[in-house]
């Protein structure tokens, strides 16, 4: 079996990385979002321990987020600028798909029914057919401030403020885009949830068999919940506390609590990764109830996780958070991308116990 292996990228952002994500189709193709106004491709070397930085895309404004499209030569951004855009990673070309009235936070691309969708703290979807780029998304107005989305195969869930979480049925989605007059389309959730955790929500993923989700909150805890609206599906939904230290007796005990800022999902063993404002990452077994292992401690918050689409690689967004002051506030010279490389059973759950 071959060792993991884990190493850090040469050419990070300036300051700090709000997303990174793998191509569909390249296992070793990365992208990463930043505040400094650039998304940042980078190709990992087979076979070495080096990626390198293929090319850069300024924006107007920072980036809040980024995904790929169908393939590894396009992007979408979700920037604070207001807009939703698709670079041409080709070429550089950059076109606006849409414009919110408030900065976009969000936005995810669904490969099995060609849909973008962005969110905005103005309390909006946009639906983007991405077949028909130059055509008007799809708005579907929201009851509060979304601060995560994630889609599954057949779901996107908006995780909101006031603990609110919708879900929508992409199939649904796609139909109402392929409609005569799609602005007229009244778009209702597939269900609309209370959040499982009392504080803000920071992130949520979808479990790539479709079956369900993990979010995660500002004060150290993960919930995983299932679709299936049945009693007993409702009743495995569970929540933990993770990412928390004990604080010295000499300044009470306790613990001290740290945000959880990422979740992702292993495409093949269905297990998922952790990240938070503690420094580290940790592998949790979400059918077993149960902590894999936790990775060694990361010099400032662990802010994006990412599995490749084979799960080969785990890319680890590191910089610093506000966990502690946000006065000077400065991540320069202290942002980091770390790549794992994983051994062959490392993300491998053991089944329930």
């Amino acid at each position: 079996m071959a060792p993991s292996t884990q190493f850090e990228v040469s050419q990070p952002p300036s300051d700090a990385i709000s997303a990174l994500i793998f191509a569909p189709d390249n296992t070793n193709r990365l992208l990463v979002s930043s505040w400094d106004r650039y998304i940042y491709l980078y190709e990992i070397a087979e076979g070495t321990e080096d990626a390198t930085l293929i090319n850069k895309f300024e924006h107007r404004a920072p980036v809040l987020d980024v995904c790929f499209g169908a393939n590894g030569n396009e992007a979408y951004t979700a920037s604070l600028d207001c807009s939703v855009k698709r670079i041409d990673l080709t070429t550089g070309e950059q076109t606006v798909l849409s414009t919110h009235e408030k900065p976009v936070r969000c936005v995810v691309y669904s490969p099995q029914h060609s849909v973008l969708i962005s969110a905005s703290w103005d309390h909006t979807l946009h639906v983007h057919n991405i077949s028909a780029p130059a055509s008007t998304p799809i708005t579907i107005s929201l009851p509060g401030k979304p601060h995560a989305l994630a889609a599954s195969p057949s779901k996107v869930v908006v995780a909101m403020t006031a603990r609110l979480v919708h879900i929508y049925d992409l199939p649904t989605l796609a139909t109402a885009l392929s409609s005569a007059d799609p602005a007229s389309v009244n778009i209702t959730p597939w269900q609309q949830r209370e959040s499982s955790l009392k504080f803000l929500t920071r992130a949520v993923a979808c479990m790539p068999n479709d079956a369900g989700y993990a979010t995660s909150s500002i004060e150290g805890r993960v919930a995983v919940e299932w679709f299936e609206d049945t009693a007993e599906s409702q009743a495995r939904k569970y929540a933990f506390k993770c990412h928390r230290q004990t604080a010295p007796e000499e300044e009470g005990g306790g613990d001290v609590v740290y945000p959880v800022n990422a979740l992702t999902f292993h495409p093949v063993y269905g297990t998922f990764a952790s990240g938070g404002g503690d420094g580290t990452v940790a592998l949790w077994d979400a059918e077993a109830k149960r902590r894999m292992r936790q990775y060694q401690k990361f010099p400032d918050s662990v802010a994006a996780l990412a599995f490749s689409n084979n799960g080969k690689y785990l890319a680890i967004g590191v910089c610093r958070g506000f966990e502690t002051d946000m006065e000077d506030f400065s991540s320069e010279g202290r942002t980091k991308v770390f790549i794992r490389e994983l051994g062959e059973t490392e993300a491998k759950g053991k089944g329930p116990k």
